[in-house]
Formats: C-alpha cells, structure tokens, sequence
C-alpha cells in the first residue's frame, strides 16, 4: 500500500484525542484522512521517516501530502478536510502562530488532568478500522 496523502498520528491513550478522531471520522466525508497512533510502530516510523523529534510532540501531527503540521497549525490544516461549517476553522490560520500554538500548548499539557486517560489505545469501530494504519 502506498502512503495516504493525509496522516493524522495522534496520541492513542488521550481522551480528548480519542473524541477528537471520532470526530474527524464522522466528519471527514471524503474519507482521506488516516490514523495512526504516536505509540504505534506506524507512528513511530512515520515520526522518524518525518524527522519529528517525538520529544516535542505530545499530542498531534498531521502530514498533509508529505507536509508535516504540528500543534495549531497541525489542528487547522486538518479542519480543510472536514465538512462544513467545520473548515472554516482554517481561518484561524491568521492568528500568529506563537498566540495559536500558547493556547494548544496549554490545553496539551492539561489535556489528560482535564479529558483523562486511558490504559490502552482506543480501538475504532470496525467500519473504520481501514482508516487506522496501525
């Protein structure tokens, strides 16, 4: 299989995460979106293959045609590929960076003492499980 124009990796035991890709599913009508966990062997390979320091990364990367997004910008650009009235979130892009990636950071860091945690990797409902590259 070659590899999908649009990647989501993302963190698999994060609620906020897991009810994020739910999301993403029912709204990403086009279906060219896929997953793959930052725990996962995909994730890990597709972070090194990327040259993303997992170090720095804590919650999402979208690849968009071989283009890596992470935090905000990574959240908005995947918003292009969701229905409306859900892309025009896009719009956000405006706001500088810095302002967009100190609020993602800050709802990142909190996100498991706010959304929680879980002990495994959410599982997909099985008629999305083709989406999940791991």
């Amino acid at each position: 299989m070659t590899q999908p124009k649009h990647i989501l990796l993302f963190d698999g035991v994060c609620n906020l995460c897991n009810t994020s890709i739910q999301f993403v599913l029912k709204n990403n009508k086009k279906e060219n979106i896929y997953f793959a966990t930052l725990q996962s062997e995909v994730g890990v390979q597709l972070m090194q293959q990327y040259q993303i320091d997992a170090n720095t990364i804590n919650s999402l990367v979208f690849i968009n045609e071989q283009k890596v997004y992470t935090k905000s910008s990574g959240a908005l650009q995947l918003s292009k590929n969701l229905k409306m009235p859900y892309r025009l979130l896009a719009t956000f892009l405006i706001i500088p960076k810095p302002i967009r990636d100190a609020v993602y950071n800050l709802v990142a860091q909190k996100r498991y003492a706010w959304f929680g945690k879980q002990a495994t990797c959410w599982l997909p409902n099985p008629k999305w499980k083709h989406r999940f590259l791991s």
